[in-house]
């Protein structure tokens, strides 16, 4: 696997060398320069420019203000300039930049194979300004520039450090119709500009470039963090993808990325993690897009994460399902090998279709959590459609999922089921948006395979599973709200349906099959007014036995997981979130209170509880009595904090440290957890490109 992924960067990397032949962007005055000097000929215009057109705002020159601001800018595939960032807290000096540029002459843009493209720069102005004599092109290729107050000739490169920071688009993804990894702490970001637009669906995760550029500058954001770097190696580190290859009707990226982080339980489990992953991403033509992701990985988590990945263990003899992640197998004794990888398939035949197939994950959902579908499970097959017109937005999903379980195993081939589901997203105000959710689950059960009548877009699936036998499925049906009580506030909350009896739903006797489940939750972005602080709370609830089927195959789980919430059912928590940013500084703060009943299993109690979405909910002590708590009530308590700096923004490459507290106390150890209070420590590095949970 090593090698293989060695020989494929190489591979790559020789081809992006060869591919990258163009042409600087070209100004009037440079039209008969050679080209060996048209890049030193468009550097010095662009200077003589910038120090002859820019008026210094008076509040600097009264503060005395002298430094190096770093301007980014773009010259578009029309030949037009534009100012993307300034790294300087002056509002007046942003505004004149942007005014400077904006009057630039247009040229004729850069081109790569003969066809124009956009190319963008850096610029570091000093101030106070120089004077600047005009450029001429010497034979020996070196460009001298007069500067009157030093009285003396030095090279343009020494002066101007005009560099080009990405020899084509530093960030080609952002304009493609591929999905932005999906972290609650980026999305958070997200959601802000979302949220103010008149027309935002925020639910369905991930989202995808295209669609966040209309209210949110990705470029632009990012380009804030471009670090002044000469050197192949300091440009890759920074700023920029490892391989960049843009042609014409075609693009494609490749990165390396790394989870490198050690720690330490207070349990005395030395933890480790050593992910080593290759992540490509590419265009061809404007409506195809691809990715892939490999990620070879080893580790040793803290003992409750160990103990829970045992507990889910597949049949066949490997030992654990990491979380989220997959498969593991037994390495050093005490650790696992668990490989995963990730892929996808993007269409988008006009603006309101896309099309999507791959194999990975989606969210559905306004919160941390997610009542619908969350991402917490391992990958699976998926394929999803999404409609977009007037205040609408609709998405499909077929899913083909796995049960691992050893009595669902038939000649050593797991289980298989499938899903479909649809979401339908209404923005009915600019202030409230409805979703409406329904979903259904069956198997191969009479041969049936996958059943056809659910590729119907439209169709109610209750319909469906209801005219396909009384047996034939599990259903679920969900309402979703959004309000945007401000500016800066947005109210959300999620009711899921697994099944109810009107009769018994004012009842206080506890009917088993009035299955739900209700998430409430309020978002409050640049909180009591400061700048980057993000502030989240959510409650959710589900009632016993949610999720669960008394036909083993019909559960709402893949790969001994959840589908949607993590703690599946008999359940309700309460969840706090902070999040805040300075620079490429961030830190992320939660707290969770909770309570959950778990099942005996000790040889005496057998029955289900309904908190296992796995378990056979006819085996229930009662049809009346049922609570939220039922069983073997467990509270349970986490605090966690990471803090971090972000070093390359096109990987989203973080250095991070982090300490997590848990406190677990059930009536009886579990068959995935003891009573404990555990303190966990890491710190390290990685490419943060998803969610992984360690809050159970």
């Amino acid at each position: 696997m090593k090698k293989g992924l060695f020989t494929l960067l190489m591979l790559v990397f020789s081809i992006s060398l060869v591919a990258q032949v163009e042409k600087h962007p070209v100004f009037n005055e440079c039209e008969e320069v050679q080209i060996s000097d048209l890049e030193a000929c468009f550097n010095n215009q662009v200077k003589q420019l910038v120090t002859n057109k820019i008026n210094i705002p008076q509040q600097l020159k009264d503060e005395g203000f002298s430094d190096t601001i770093n301007i980014v800018f773009l010259v578009t595939a029309n030949g037009k300039f534009k100012s993307l960032y300034v790294n300087s807290p002056y509002k007046e000096l942003k505004q004149e930049v942007e005014r400077v540029f904006e009057n630039f002459p247009t040229i004729k843009p850069a081109s790569f194979n003969n066809h124009p493209v956009e190319m963008q720069f850096v610029f570091p102005l000093k101030i106070p300004l120089t004077e600047v004599e005009p450029f001429v092109a010497s034979e020996k290729d070196e460009v001298i520039v007069t500067v009157e107050k030093k009285k003396e000739s030095i090279k343009l490169e020494d002066e101007v450090k005009l560099v080009d920071a990405s020899k084509k688009l530093l960030f080609p993804e952002h304009t493609s119709k591929l999905s932005i990894p999906f972290t609650h702490a980026e999305y958070s970001v997200y959601d802000r500009y979302l949220d103010q637009a008149d027309n935002s669906h925020t639910s369905v995760k991930p989202y995808v470039y295209e669609e966040i550029n209309k209210y949110y500058n990705l470029t632009e954001a990012k380009s804030k963090f471009i670090k002044d770097k000469q050197s192949w190696f300091g440009r890759k580190l920074w700023n920029e993808h490892l391989v960049n290859v843009q042609g014409n009707d075609f693009w494609f990226t490749v990165d390396a990325g790394i989870d490198v982080q050690a720690g330490r339980d207070s349990e005395d489990v030395n933890t480790f993690n050593n992910t080593r992953s290759v992540h490509i991403n590419g265009g061809i033509a404007k409506n195809v897009n691809f990715s892939a992701s490999f990620f070879e990985s080893q580790g040793r988590f803290a003992n409750y994460v160990n103990n829970y990945a045992e507990s889910i263990r597949p049949d066949g003899g490997n030992p654990a399902i990491i979380p989220g992640r997959g498969t593991a197998k037994d390495i050093y004794t005490d650790a696992y090998d668990y490989p995963v990888s990730d892929a996808y398939v993007s269409y988008s035949p006009s603006k309101h279709f896309n099309f999507n197939l791959g194999y990975g994950k989606n969210f559905i959902g306004d919160g941390y959590r997610s009542l619908f579908l969350s991402d917490a499970a391992s990958p699976y097959t998926y394929f999803k459609m999404t409609t977009k017109f007037w205040k609408f937005n609709y998405t499909n999903i077929w899913m083909s999922l796995q049960d691992v379980r050893p009595e669902l195993v038939v000649d050593g081939a797991h289980k298989t089921k499938y899903l479909a589901m649809h979401y339908l997203s209404w923005n009915v105000t600019k202030k409230l948006n409805l979703g409406f959710f329904e979903a259904v689950l069956w198997d191969n059960v009479n041969d049936r395979g996958f059943d056809v009548n659910y590729l119907n877009p439209l169709i109610f699936y209750n319909s469906v599973e209801f005219s396909t036998g009384s047996r034939a499925g599990n259903s679920l049906i969900g309402l979703s709200g959004k309000y945007k009580w401000s500016k800066n506030i947005s109210l959300y909350g999620q009711l899921l349906l697994d099944e109810l009896k009107p009769s018994e739903l004012t009842s206080s006797e506890g009917w088993w099959a009035n299955k739900y489940g209700i998430q409430l939750g309020a978002k409050y972005y640049n909180a009591f007014g400061v700048e980057n602080l993000y502030l989240q709370g959510e409650y959710n609830q589900v009632k016993p036995y949610t999720y669960s089927h008394d036909e083993e195959n019909y559960n709402f789980g893949h790969y001994n997981q959840p589908l949607a919430h993590l703690w599946g059912g008999n359940f309700r928590e309460a969840i706090g979130i902070a999040r805040y940013t300075k620079d490429r500084w961030y830190a992320n703060a939660k707290l969770l209170v909770g309570k959950k009943g778990f099942d005996f299993n000790n040889g005496t109690d057998t029955f289900s509880y309904g908190g296992n979405v796995f378990a056979d909910n006819d085996n229930r002590l009662s049809d009346y009595g049922n609570e939220i708590g039922q069983g073997n009530t467990a509270n349970i308590f986490i605090g966690d904090l990471q803090v971090g700096y972000l070093i390359n923004p096109s990987i989203n490459l973080k250095l991070f440290g982090g300490v997590n507290y848990r406190s677990f106390s059930p009536i009886e150890p579990t068959n995935a957890f003891s009573n404990s209070n555990s303190t966990w420590i890491t710190f390290g590095l990685k490419t943060d490109l998803f969610n992984w949970y360690f809050d159970y």
